[in-house]
């Protein structure tokens, strides 16, 4: 099965919505981006040359070649010979013992079956078992283990009810001693003389070679203990062949125990060090340079303090600190004053990531290519109207100086390339403020190019640069913007999908009425369309009263009531001659009515709307009561629950949602009204803010009691030019509109 290209990026996008979509993600992401970046920054740093003019100076020493000058040491200096502490340590490690330990378990489980073969061959002699009966019943009990000819020696020794303890001391004798399991290969790198035995309680003996036992030599030993300790001689004669299968290896070589004892043996050595006196000459006019002039040559460069090195490390860390601490900040709304999403904390440390790695790459690769600043390579404008576009305006003109200052303290812009990058960077947070069309990014693109060039200009002033360095550094500089703004066209859709954002280029195009969901809300649900119309333009002027977000809240507006698409007959405002709900009871009614909040965030999603929007569409009700048939229940039924008549939506989180649910009860409210004015509009819209607040459902919003007020008059102020020539209206009740609408 052939897998397209438009099948994989379509992958790649649900995995990265299903990571999104994961629990705590602001704090884990925090964390993991927060890492991979710390550790990122440090390789490319510890790839970058630290260009010390110094150590170019020594590639004019060889070894073997004649000096010609004297090189004296400028200051004492002590440092360690690495070769000659190499030589001591391995001397140190030749004379390291290998370490085994004794089994004490096989030695008793030697003696147990020495003395299980001596009960059993003792009952059979109880049992007055003829001689040859005895070998053989032995030999069948344990095959392999004695010739039959032993076993007529062992039975027909008149002395043999000595042979258990004769046998048991010698078992003890050995294996307390140890049968050494090894190989040539365990011993050959270390101690040639002396090896060390860890026995019971871990108590240590060295053990000479030339005294070790193994499994191979046991006939020998058996030999040697009856010769010097046993007189009896028939037990001599059959000690070795009927004690040998009773003795197995019990001393093991231990990995652990030696490398612990190599490791403490290398800590023991003490490194040769070697002082260079001030004042030494280290290389000396018409003399041959050796290996050891060159090593002590390097030392002494070496210990030269390089200021560069250290401020690029102190800024390294100085900025990984001021990004964790600007990340608390964000979240505690410094710099944003809102709080970050996980989307929004997510993209913000990749784009601090992709900056700061990049500049560095930029550093290594591109710049020992061209004298211009390195920052000239580099989008610094495309990652700050990225961040502009998804998180505001604010947290750009802040980052697009502080990224440029974070690579210049860790020594990836000069400050030509710090110069050229906040010049670039703060035009890009700020061009983009009323950019409404995609197409406006291809303009923005090219204004910024413009002002690339003419901080090119400057900094080429700033140089005294000759003149052919202006075409070049322009050229770049005009290509840079460009592309930015070029790529950033090709990039926005795609983060904008992955990441569900409600940018202003993707609510200006949801905007429109001619949108095919708004076009099939007007042609199913006229009246409802009709209503959203007028909520989104009261929504839009109350939020550009108190500084929201008015695109957003129009928007939201447009789609908070999408949900009635599929039984709009059952909403007043698209009702004519016949109201659905008489026929009906007030339970199924409230059922009908609440379940336009779930339907609409199921469009919602289907549709791929922001969540922002989808959030408004759950919100716009909240959890507040449908009055109406609450009351029309409670005249029917003798017990009533408030929670089967409230809608499933929470209260709203943001102003703008809360905005839209104020102007959603007010528009449906007002409409009620016989022969509106501005008082009687401005009492009754009053009343209407007072019963959400007094219910909680702007707890959470953010609004204070100012904004209300400055809401309430921009309500008036649009309602009381929409009603201002209208006389009549429909008597339609006003106990419920505010809840079913």
């Amino acid at each position: 099965m052939k897998i397209t290209a438009k099948q994989i990026f379509n992958k790649l996008l649900d995995i990265l919505k299903k990571l999104i979509k994961l629990p705590n993600l602001t704090l884990v992401s925090g964390i993991i981006c927060f890492l991979s970046m710390t550790f990122t920054i440090l390789f490319v740093l510890a790839n970058i040359d630290l260009g010390n003019e110094a150590q170019m100076d020594l590639s004019e020493f060889e070894a073997d070649k004649i000096a010609d000058r004297d090189i004296t040491a400028e200051r004492t200096v002590t440092y360690i010979d690495e070769e000659a502490t190499n030589e001591k340590i391995n001397a140190r490690l030749g004379l390291v013992p290998a370490v085994f330990r004794l089994d004490a378990g096989i030695m008793e489980e030697a003696l147990a079956s020495w003395k299980e073969f001596c009960n059993f061959t003792w009952d059979l002699i109880l049992n007055n078992t003829t001689a040859a009966e005895m070998v053989d019943i032995t030999y069948h009990k344990y095959p392999h283990y004695f010739s039959r000819e032993t076993l007529d020696k062992y039975f027909s020794d008149p002395q043999r009810d000595t042979f258990e303890v004769s046998g048991r001391k010698i078992l003890e004798g050995i294996l307390s001693a140890g049968v050494f399991f090894l190989h040539d290969t365990e011993l050959g790198s270390y101690n040639p003389e002396i090896i060390e035995l860890f026995v019971a309680n871990n108590e240590r003996k060295a053990v000479d070679k030339k005294n070790i036992i193994t499994i191979n030599d046991i006939a020998m030993v058996i030999d040697l203990e009856t010769d010097d300790n046993y007189d009896a001689i028939g037990f001599k004669l059959i000690a070795s062949s009927i004690l040998r299968p009773f003795i197995r290896e019990n001393v093991f070589f231990s990995d652990e125990d030696t490398k612990m004892r190599i490791e403490d043996a290398k800590e023991r050595v003490e490194p040769v060090t070697i002082t260079i006196e001030k004042g030494q000459r280290i290389i000396r006019r018409n003399f041959p340079i050796t290996e050891q002039n060159i090593r002590e040559l390097e030392e002494l460069y070496a210990s030269i303090p390089v200021n560069n090195y250290a401020n690029r490390r102190f800024g390294l860390i100085l900025f990984i600190v001021l990004l964790f601490v600007m990340f608390v900040f964000i979240q505690g709304k410094i710099v944003m004053g809102r709080v970050l999403t996980s989307k929004e904390s997510c993209l913000f440390f990749i784009m601090v990531c992709i900056y700061l790695v990049g500049a560095g790459l930029m550093k290594r690769y591109v710049l020992p290519l061209s004298s211009l600043p390195v920052s000239l390579f580099f989008p610094t404008a495309l990652m700050i109207m990225v961040l502009s576009v998804f998180m505001g305006m604010r947290l750009a003109v802040f980052m697009a100086v502080a990224l440029p200052l974070g690579a210049f303290f860790t020594g990836f812009f000069d400050v030509y390339a710090l110069l050229f990058a906040v010049v670039s960077g703060v035009t890009a947070s700020t061009i983009l403020r009323k950019a409404e069309k995609r197409m406006h990014l291809i303009n923005a693109g090219l204004i910024v190019g413009a002002v690339n060039c003419l901080a090119v200009i400057i900094i080429l002033l700033m140089q005294t640069a000759d003149i052919s360095e202006y075409l070049r550094m322009l050229a770049w500089a005009a290509v840079n913007g460009f592309i930015s703004g070029i790529l950033l066209l090709g990039v926005l859709p795609l983060l904008e999908h992955a990441l569900n954002a409600a940018t202003t280029f993707r609510l200006i195009e949801l905007s429109d009425l001619n949108a095919p969901v708004l076009r099939k809300l007007f042609t199913t649900a006229p009246g409802t369309f009709t209503h959203s119309v007028m909520v989104a333009t009261l929504a839009e002027q109350a939020c550009q009263d108190i500084g929201a977000n008015a695109l957003l809240a129009r928007v939201g507006g447009y789609y908070h009531d999408i949900g009635k698409m599929d039984n709009p007959d059952y909403f007043v405002e698209n009702q004519t001659d016949h109201n659905r709900h008489d026929d009906l009871a007030p339970r199924l009614s409230a059922t009908v009515i609440r379940s336009h909040v779930k339907i609409g965030v199921e469009k919602a999603r289907s549709y791929g709307l922001p969540e922002d929007i989808i959030n408004i569409i759950s919100e716009h009700h909240g959890n507040s009561l449908i009055m109406w048939f609450y009351q029309k229940a409670a005249k029917q039924e003798d017990q009533v629950q408030s929670e089967d008549f409230t809608y499933p939506g929470s209260p709203p989180r943001s102003k703008e949602s809360a905005i839209v649910m104020l102007a959603d009860v007010a528009e449906a409210a007002v409409r009620t009204l016989v022969k509106p004015t501005v008082s009687k509009m401005d009492k009754f819209i009053q009343e209407l803010f007072d019963k959400k607040v007094e219910h909680g459902q702007l707890s959470q919003s953010e609004l204070c009691f100012r904004d209300l007020q400055t809401i309430k008059n921009a309500f008036v102020k649009v309602l009381a030019a929409y009603y201002h020539s209208r006389i009549e209206y429909p008597k339609v009740s006003a106990d419920n509109k505010g809840e079913e609408d």
